[in-house]
């Protein structure tokens, strides 16, 4: 009887034994495969994946993706997001602003000020640094007074009058000394009449950085406005949102006036899209819609107006619209076409996502390989504080660095198709050979056994 179990066993351990080998995930089992190269201090390598490598995996959540050494082994890893906007905290708050004169015939990119602040720093007045006789000065531009807040600025408001409708545009610095400025790039408001509505703008993004003072100078001064109201709003995060990437530019279709549709790659987490505006002076207000199917309903995700207007010779242009980040395979576009349009055909755009970071554990010799491409391969990502046990925001900018080298080497879908369907089929006839060879190898000893005489005493 102990022999007849000892049998059964053995065909067991056989059966666990095939099992375990059909499990086993191989390179080849991968649709797309890039070489990495690899420098700095290991044994932990971290990746930023290039948006053009993540849009060839199979899975919407990169279930699919893998790190192997040279020998083939797959490399532990943790695949790391950033929230969007989960540990932030909005503040808009109101803030002092001065009027920056300087004289009308004077070369200087930014006026020479004056400035008396209280002992932390805030401002009380704002003077020429030389005395300006009366119709000589010309107001250049403001100077705004963020020094009660301490968070990151990610958005400037304004309102203003002026003469006329229009654009205003204007350069935007920062200091937390008053002596010494960065630039921040360029600002732009406007408020147009449009089908006799008023259409305004009062938003600018700032960079999410912290600054005591920001310092707004007018392109043309004279058509820099009077301001009426500043508004600054701040975050504060935990920790900062990863960087934007942003695809190349995606081409769409349209079934009737004013509506065009695009089909995404994949499943996205899409957190801005980008318009192209290819015919000068378009004007549309539009409403922007997704969703992850076609069976399911259209969902409003942001609206906005975009614009290419041409001004003092200038194309001034808004085309990008903000989303939530909620996960999208499909986009529709809704123009208000009383300002005619964008076109019989639907224009390209360009969508942006957060950089996804990859951190692995080299094990094994290199070169390391990073694969994707699987639609039936199971989530194998680690947590960060698993994957490295004394894991902290510090250690990571301290990992040594991986990057794709070269383009992504893809084999084709028919051949990865025959080699799986072939991989396959042969997983299955050697676990029927197995399966078949345990039974007449155990009805073989059975047989004998029964043959056997009993023995008597």
């Amino acid at each position: 009887m102990s022999q007849k179990l000892n049998l059964v066993w053995l065909g067991a351990v056989a059966l666990g034994v095939a099992l375990s080998a059909s499990a086993q995930e191989k390179l080849a089992d991968f649709a797309t495969q890039v070489p990495l190269s690899v420098s700095g201090e290991g044994p932990w390598y971290h990746l930023e994946l290039p948006l053009s490598v993540q849009l060839n995996a199979r899975q919407t959540d990169l279930s699919d993706v893998r790190v192997f050494n040279a020998a083939g082994e797959a490399q532990a890893y943790s695949l790391a997001r950033a929230p969007a906007q989960t540990s932030e905290n909005r503040t808009l708050t109101d803030v002092k602003w001065f009027p920056l004169y300087n004289s009308a015939d004077s070369t200087e990119h930014a006026p020479s000020v004056r400035v008396q602040s209280s002992a932390n720093g805030t401002l009380v007045e704002v003077q020429p640094s030389s005395q300006l006789e009366a119709g000589e000065e010309m107001l250049r531009g403001w100077l705004l007074d963020a020094s009660s807040i301490k968070a990151p600025l990610q958005q400037l408001i304004l309102d203003w009058t002026s003469e006329r409708d229009g654009f205003q545009r204007f350069t935007i610095e920062a200091s937390d000394d008053l002596q010494h400025w960065q630039s921040w790039g360029e600002g732009q408001v406007a408020r147009l009449t449009f089908a006799d509505e008023q259409v305004e703008q009062h938003a600018v993004a700032l960079p999410g950085q912290s600054a005591r003072y920001l310092r707004l100078l007018w392109s043309t001064p004279q058509s820099a406005p009077t301001l009426t109201s500043a508004q600054l709003q701040s975050a504060k995060t935990r920790s900062l949102p990863l960087p934007l990437v942003w695809s190349q530019p995606l081409a769409g279709s349209s079934v009737k006036a004013g509506e065009y549709t695009w089909q995404l790659p994949m499943g996205l987490n899409v957190e801005r899209l980008q318009v192209e505006l290819s015919q000068p002076n378009s004007l549309a207000p539009v409403t922007l819609s997704g969703r992850r199917e076609s069976s399911l309903p259209w969902q409003p995700m942001s609206s906005g107006l975009l614009y290419r207007l041409t001004q003092n010779g200038q194309d001034v242009v808004q085309n990008e619209l903000q989303l939530s980040g909620q996960i999208v395979q499909q986009l529709k576009l809704t123009v208000d076409e009383r300002g005619g349009g964008l076109g019989a055909e639907a224009p390209t755009v360009r969508f942006a996502v957060r950089s996804i970071q990859l951190v692995f554990l080299a094990r094994g010799a290199g070169p390391y390989t990073l694969a994707l491409g699987s639609a039936t391969v199971k989530a194998a990502s680690l947590p960060l504080s698993t994957l490295i046990p004394d894991y902290s925001a510090a250690k990571l900018a301290t990992l040594g660095r991986a990057t794709v080298d070269g383009g992504a080497v893809a084999t084709p879908a028919s051949t990865v198709t025959t080699a799986a369907t072939i991989d396959t089929n042969w997983k299955k006839i050697g676990l029927w050979a197995v399966l078949l060879l345990s039974v007449l190898f155990l009805g073989a000893m059975a047989f004998s056994l029964l043959r056997k005489p009993v023995t008597k005493s």
